[in-house]
């Protein structure tokens, strides 16, 4: 015989709603966006032809088939949870699965893992590097986002690690005697680089050139734009042009001169709209593993700013709560 089963991602989503009465404490408990979880509910009910859920503000309202379905569900994943429970007592729980963004992963988490192995022996660690966090390959124990500050606070599944600052920077081969410009009207010649998200702010050009009280022409060539900030600092790094940048980001290629600010006066950098948060399943609260790799984050997000570069802007850490 055949067993017809609902899809279990959304169900796992739905029963979240459920017990928490809130879309956006669903979402950090189960790691990922709140838009995500909508879209979870909206193929659960075209898959059972059925609402089951009515969004109130604030909070939500089960109907009658919402009801049903949450007490079948709830006793179904209690089962399901003890046999999880069963399993992870005879596995192997030495091997953390961390997700983080790929720029994240390849321009500052890497070099740094080795020293938590070293310090915790007894732990590894596995890196899947994601664009959103949300589209991990496989199932992760920690999520490291990129939220927006009011989303940052602590919980018993999130704690939020650090900030940082956002500045124009290229490669010493880009600028005359490879030093900062003294005058940002030297940025009307060079290339500038775009990160495309379609949102003005810290991430736009226009945005930066309007503080600094500039104009700019319209580019002759057209120019070059990056839906991944990783792709437009790699160009930076090959002298291409001039990205903005996030600093924890650049810490290492500044520090190794790589990379330099591109203007001398590092005091219009912007403070970034958004925080870094780490997140962790529910299973996991209290776990000692995700205690440690957490902390040490947080820990070595404060070591990059104490060795920070004096030409580059600083990073603030985020507070504890």
């Amino acid at each position: 015989m055949v067993r017809t089963l609902p899809p279990l991602a959304p169900l796992l989503a739905f029963d979240a709603v459920v017990r928490h009465g809130s879309f956006t404490r669903a979402a950090a408990e189960l790691g990922v966006t709140q838009s995500a979880v909508s879209h979870q509910l909206k193929r659960l009910e075209q898959h059972l032809d059925a609402r089951l859920v009515e969004r109130l503000n604030p909070g939500i309202r089960l109907t009658d088939a919402g009801r049903a379905l949450a007490a079948d569900t709830s006793a179904a994943l209690d089962a399901l949870g003890a046999l999880e429970g069963h399993r992870r007592r005879a596995a192997d729980r030495s091997t953390l699965t961390v997700s983080a963004g790929a720029a994240l992963s390849n321009w500052w988490l890497i070099r740094r893992l080795p020293r938590f192995t070293a310090a915790h022996p007894g732990i590894a660690i596995e890196l899947a590097p994601s664009e959103t966090g949300d589209d991990a390959p496989r199932p992760v124990d920690i999520r490291i986002f990129w939220v927006p500050t009011e989303e940052a606070h602590r919980t018993t599944t999130q704690r939020p690690l650090f900030s940082e600052r956002v500045f124009p920077v290229c490669a010493p081969s880009l600028l005359p005697n490879g030093r900062p410009l003294a005058d940002p009207r030297g940025l009307l010649h060079l290339p500038l680089l775009h990160k495309d998200n379609g949102r003005a702010g810290e991430w736009s050009w226009s945005v930066w050139l309007q503080r600094l009280g500039l104009s700019r022409p319209e580019q002759k060539n057209g120019e070059l734009r990056f839906s991944e900030i990783g792709l437009s600092l790699t160009a930076a790094l090959n002298g291409i042009g001039v990205a903005l940048c996030r600093s924890l980001l650049v810490h290492d290629a500044l520090a190794e001169g790589r990379l330099v600010p591109a203007l001398a006066d590092t005091s219009i950098a912007m403070t970034s709209s958004k925080l870094h948060v780490a997140r962790w399943t529910p299973r996991l609260i209290g776990d000692r593993r995700v205690d440690l790799f957490v902390s040490w984050m947080a820990q070595e997000a404060e070591r990059t700013v104490l060795s920070t570069p004096r030409e580059s802007a600083s990073i603030e850490t985020a507070a504890a709560s």
